[in-house]
């Protein structure tokens, strides 16, 4: 309860009168000594995120919401707003440009693979059908698919006959994250199947890496993997840059499972919130980079 009051008392009175105490005796204002003070990357650009948010100035406020051809003019604008000279900071601008480049990015981001989420796999759509089939001939190069509705497709983990129904949760985002993978780290993907397939700790391997796809969306949409994207994209974070999140997160999964040597399949949700658990503790670290260390074939 005092920590609430506190915090209303912060954010309504006392941090008002602490920017402007410092900016006395400083000349700079709070933008500017954190575009200063911080390398690029999650702390300075969380911090500038939250300058923004709890500015009482309109401009500043609705900088977040800019769309990425305006945000040049944008920057220009808080310039005025916060009389910042080009002349006596002459790296401000491209500072800002950037961390807002990040901020608004991040929330296009989240757009685009909602939409990929809500995209039904649909067997009358053609390249649906030809991004699946491209998934079995990427895992399982040496053998061919009898049918399009068989139980062959078991083999790389899904739960019956007809593919199409397991994707009903994260729809074609979960397929073309298992496709990504699969065709960016090729040889990673096959190992990761092979152990999937293993007799004793062997898991579906398509379900739970559209279970892992899960989880990256929802760490997206609740902000969790801003430090992330923040730290290892200095620009607009897109569509390619989540799927190499999903890579790093079935491939570290895969590590951890066979790691952990549960007992049975059974036990999956047990393990896969261990597993998440740990995935939210390394994005509490403000240098945090989930990034898949093997190399990419593109």
């Amino acid at each position: 309860m005092l920590g609430c009051i506190w915090q209303y008392v912060y954010t309504s009175f006392l941090r008002y009168w602490l920017k402007w105490l410092i900016r006395q005796a400083t000349g700079t204002c709070e933008l500017q000594r954190i575009c200063s003070g911080y390398k690029p990357g999650a702390t300075r650009t969380t911090k500038a995120e939250y300058s923004l948010r709890s500015s009482k100035n309109k401009a500043l406020r609705g900088a977040l919401d800019t769309n990425k051809d305006q945000l040049e003019q944008c920057v220009d604008q808080i310039m005025k707003v916060k009389n910042v000279k080009p002349q006596k900071d002459p790296l401000f601008k491209e500072s800002l440009h950037v961390c807002l480049l990040q901020i608004t990015g991040y929330n296009r981001l989240y757009i685009s693979v909602e939409d990929l989420r809500k995209e039904v796999f649909s067997s009358e759509n053609q390249e649906h059908e030809a991004t699946l089939l491209k998934l079995w001939d990427l895992l399982m190069p040496d053998v061919k698919l009898e049918s399009r509705i068989t139980k062959q497709w078991g083999d790389i983990g899904f739960q019956g006959d007809d593919p199409k129904t397991d994707f009903r949760g994260m729809g074609m985002l979960g397929l073309i994250n298992l496709v990504f993978f699969s065709e960016n780290y090729t040889e990673e993907a096959r190992q990761v199947l092979s152990h999937a397939n293993h007799p004793k700790l062997g898991y579906s391997y398509a379900i739970v890496g559209i279970n892992l796809t899960e989880m990256a969306y929802s760490l997206l949409k609740s902000g969790a993997l801003k430090p992330h994207f923040y730290n290892t994209v200095l620009g607009t974070p897109e569509l390619q840059h989540f799927h190499q999140l999903y890579c790093y997160l079935a491939y570290e999964f895969d590590k951890f499972w066979v790691a952990e040597e549960p007992e049975s399949i059974m036990q999956f949700n047990q393990y896969r919130e261990k597993f998440h658990d740990i995935v939210k503790m390394h994005l509490q670290d403000p240098d945090v980079s989930l990034t898949l260390t093997v190399r990419s074939k593109n």
